[in-house]
């Protein structure tokens, strides 16, 4: 990519009020049968067209065609009965009521392809997509056919590693694999968890993406936060793992957070996609703000390695806030520029 510090979001943007309620995480959809794959398809031209507008580089489908970062995806696997939920404890912080594996989990054909290509015919700018990660993924369901979080999260490398396959063949630029979970289970991050990554992205050409934060703004998230302290030293166990793993850009959380700005330094080599936009609020960043947060990163990235984004996705923000957030981080950007010789 030849632009200095390429902008995109991280994931999602609010979806408009005639898909799904606004305002609130994983609303149902409004629309039904051929209506909601019409109005799915309209929005994520829309969510497009607005991240051109607002001046960002990279384009993403703001994952408008979801309800859910992961079940969404996984709805299209075998393997996994939507009727028979069972309570499980999602990243130690909140209880939810989530399917269950009742067989070999397997994918019949490609989940996202045909939106990517959607999204490919939509712009000329570079692309990327999100998927879930594998330790993610089994951290979202009841496994009643496994037994084994381990063998879970292979069997989902493999059927992620075919879609990542099919989506870089409908033309999408960067793969970003979604692993909040790497900031919680550290053990099994060591164990086995970078390793299902890199199966995931195993054999790919186009650039791929690891993203780990803190979660979306919502209390569960927010009140876990408010224990970490006064410096969130997480990313130091997963940093230098992942510094020589294959993955391409590491995704962090930054502006408006206690992350140590120099545990960058752990990344050193690799391409940083960072945070420099907080989605825990409505507050709209200035110019200056971004410029700072990027600034205070160069220490530790060079600037050809930096990609400005948000600290996680905005679903649940309005839409005026999200678009302003959105303007707020490619001026930010472009403030910086100017400054680099």
């Amino acid at each position: 990519m030849n632009t200095l510090l390429p902008t995109s979001i991280v994931g999602s943007l609010p979806k408009p009020s005639w898909l799904s309620e606004p305002e609130k995480l994983w609303s149902p959809w409004k629309l039904r049968d051929d209506e909601l794959r019409e109005g799915k398809l309209d929005a994520q031209t829309l969510a497009a067209y607005e991240q051109r507008r607002a001046g960002l580089d990279i384009i993403s489908d703001g994952e408008q065609t979801r309800q859910h970062f992961v079940t969404t995806f996984i709805e299209h696997l075998s393997g996994v009965d939507f009727d028979r939920r069972e309570t499980v404890r999602i990243r130690n912080r909140y209880d939810a009521s989530v399917p269950t594996v009742v067989g070999t989990v397997s994918r019949e054909k490609s989940v996202f392809a045909a939106d990517a290509t959607r999204l490919r015919a939509a712009t000329d700018q570079p692309i990327k997509w999100a998927l879930p990660g594998p330790m993610t993924m089994i951290d979202t369901l009841y496994d009643d056919h496994y037994k084994s979080r381990e063998k879970l999260a292979w069997e989902f490398a493999t059927i992620l590693n075919q879609e990542a396959k099919d989506l870089e063949a409908a033309g999408v630029d960067i793969i970003q694999i979604d692993e909040p979970a790497f900031n919680v289970f550290f053990d099994e991050l060591k164990d086995w968890g970078v390793a299902a990554l890199e199966r995931a992205t195993e054999g790919l050409s186009c650039e791929t993406a690891v993203h780990i934060c803190y979660g979306y703004g919502i209390k569960a998230n927010t009140d876990w936060k408010a224990t970490l302290g006064a410096e969130w030293r997480q990313y130091e166990e997963s940093f230098p793992l992942l510094r020589q793993a294959s993955i391409d850009i590491v995704s962090l959380e930054s502006h408006n957070s206690r992350v140590p700005v120099d545990l960058i330094e752990l990344l050193r080599g690799k391409k940083v996609m960072l945070g420099a936009i907080d989605v825990a609020n409505d507050t709209i960043e200035t110019p200056e703000e971004v410029a700072a947060t990027l600034r205070r990163a160069l220490p530790f990235v060079d600037p050809e390695k930096l990609y400005p984004s948000t600290n996680c996705g905005m679903v649940p923000l309005g839409r005026r806030v999200a678009r302003d957030k959105m303007i707020a981080l490619a001026a930010g950007t472009e403030l910086l520029r100017s400054e680099l010789p």
